[in-house]
Order: structure tokens, then C-alpha cells, then sequence
């Protein structure tokens, strides 16, 4: 009897201990590193702009120690669908998907953009055995915008042209183009597989400093006035984790990572959702939005 008493009393120490080490367990699952998703619109090469943000997001996550990590889109629109279902908390958005995406999610708030962004601007190019020097020469000629999407690769340009007298849709040769990014854009314009087109102005001083634009081929021969555009953008989240982002963010240099040579600037300042209603009322005009 008494061997049975203390076979007993050796299963309920065992039994015990194993009560004890579950609930560490699941102490440790409670207070894991929170994981944070980024994503951006994929406006330019496919290839520099994954390195870049890879490199960006474990810059990210050195500074608030969180686990960051980034998640390519497909397109425009993908990345502000995961944005509106909570499976990203952070995108780069161009001023059009920024504000498509705070529709959807009235709590995000866009923080941080480029010095650039203030004063943003889309550039038309033609290819060089073209005779164009105004929006009006437009008409007839073959066009590719970006992506339908971008605000610097369509929506404005579109609006532009709409303000010089040219519809998009009834006065080029056949309907436009929309090559789905800015690199792509020059590049079509350039080979002569499109007469004209509209990128991203920074894009295109990119590509000429760069070498990747033959200027033999290709011209620019209108600059659009100035608008806001690109911005940082959190999604709903709690204030602690949302401080620690804007503060890593907004202390960035270019010494810091590689997207902020890609995106060719220094550093991000701070931006608010309302820089982006004139964005908001030219996509509602041109019923790019509801």
C-alpha cells in the first residue's frame, strides 16, 4: 500500500511539472515578437525593388524590434486589397492607392513621404523620330501610360490631358497603353512600340542618370505641374507599435538601407491623409473612384 502511495504521489509531482512547463509555453507564445508585413506598389523593376525593400524591412526591424517582413504584390490593386484584409500593416502607396486604401480602411493614416512628394511630378516622353512639343500634338499619336492605378503613371497625366483639350480614350491612335510600370513605360516609347507615354518623373531621372534610357531614342517634351503623391501608410494597429514605426521611419537616412537609394532620396518627412484630397477629387472626376 504504501509503494502505491508513492507511485501516486510520483505521477502527480510528473503531472504537475508538466502543468507548470505548458504554461511557460504558452507565456512565450503570449509575449512573442509582434510581426509586422510591409508592402509597396510594384512601380518599377520587379528585381531592385524586392532587394530593397528586403534590405529595408530588416533595417525596420533593427530599429523597433519587430519582426518585419515584406511581401510583394503582384500589382497595384493587390497590395491595396491585402492592405483593406489586415495582412499588410505597412505599404509604400503612390498617392492614388494611398487614398483607394484609407477609403477601405478609414483608421490608416498616411505618415511619412519624400521631400519630392510635396511637389511631385509625371513627365511625357515621345520617341525621338516623333514631332511633338505640346499635350495637344498628342492627338493621334500611339500612348502608354503606367499602371492603370499609379497617380504619376495615369491618373494625372490622364488629367492633364484632359485639361489640354485631349480624351485618352477617343482622340490617340486606338485606346492606351498601360505598360503596369515605369520602367516599362520608357522602355516601350523607346524600342517604338508606342509613340508617347507618361512616367514617374523621379523614375525617369533615375533611368538617364543611370544609363538605362537611350536619350538618342527617347525625349521628354512635357512636365506636369506639381502634385502630392507617394506615401507611407500604417494600417490600424496599436499606438505603441504604430510610434515605433513613424520614429524609425522619419529617422531614416540614406546611409540606412537600400530603398532609400532606390526611392532617390535623403530621408522621409512627416505627411498627413488630408495632402491627398486634390489626389482624391481628380480620381472621383475622372470616376477612377467612387
Amino acid at each position: 500500500m504504501k509503494k502505491l502511495i508513492a507511485l501516486l504521489s510520483l505521477l502527480l509531482i510528473f503531472s504537475l511539472a508538466a502543468c507548470s512547463d505548458n504554461g511557460t509555453d504558452e507565456g512565450q507564445k503570449d509575449t512573442k515578437t509582434e510581426t509586422i508585413k510591409i508592402g509597396a506598389i510594384p512601380d518599377q523593376n520587379a528585381a531592385d525593388l524586392n532587394r530593397s525593400m528586403e534590405d529595408f524591412a530588416k533595417d525596420l526591424g533593427d530599429k523597433t524590434g519587430l519582426n518585419v517582413e515584406y511581401v510583394p504584390s503582384v500589382d497595384y490593386s493587390a497590395l491595396v486589397t491585402a492592405f483593406e484584409r489586415g495582412e499588410i500593416q505597412l505599404a509604400w502607396f503612390g498617392g492614388l492607392t494611398g487614398v483607394q486604401a484609407r477609403n477601405l480602411v478609414p483608421e490608416a493614416e498616411a505618415f511619412a513621404q519624400r521631400p519630392i512628394d510635396e511637389k511631385f511630378k509625371s513627365v511625357f516622353i515621345a520617341n525621338s523620330d516623333v514631332k511633338i512639343d505640346t499635350l495637344e500634338d498628342l492627338k493621334g499619336m500611339s500612348f502608354t501610360f503606367g499602371s492603370e492605378s499609379s497617380t504619376s503613371g495615369h491618373l494625372m497625366p490622364r488629367y492633364f490631358m484632359m485639361e489640354a483639350g485631349i480624351d485618352p480614350d477617343q482622340d490617340l491612335d486606338g485606346k492606351p497603353n498601360y505598360s503596369g510600370s515605369h520602367d516599362k513605360t520608357y522602355k516601350l516609347v523607346e524600342s517604338g512600340a508606342f509613340q508617347t507615354g507618361a512616367l514617374n518623373i523621379s523614375v525617369w531621372e533615375a533611368a538617364v542618370k543611370e544609363g538605362k534610357v537611350d536619350e538618342s531614342k527617347v525625349k521628354v517634351f512635357y512636365t506636369t505641374p506639381e502634385y502630392y503623391d507617394y506615401n507611407w501608410t500604417l494600417n490600424k494597429m496599436d499606438a505603441d507599435t504604430k510610434a515605433k514605426l513613424k520614429e524609425a521611419i522619419l529617422s531614416m537616412t540614406s546611409e540606412d538601407n537600400e530603398i532609400m537609394e532606390l526611392l532617390q532620396t535623403d530621408k522621409f518627412i512627416e505627411t498627413k491623409n488630408a495632402n491627398y484630397e486634390a489626389i482624391e477629387k481628380v480620381a472621383k472626376q475622372l470616376k477612377i473612384i467612387k
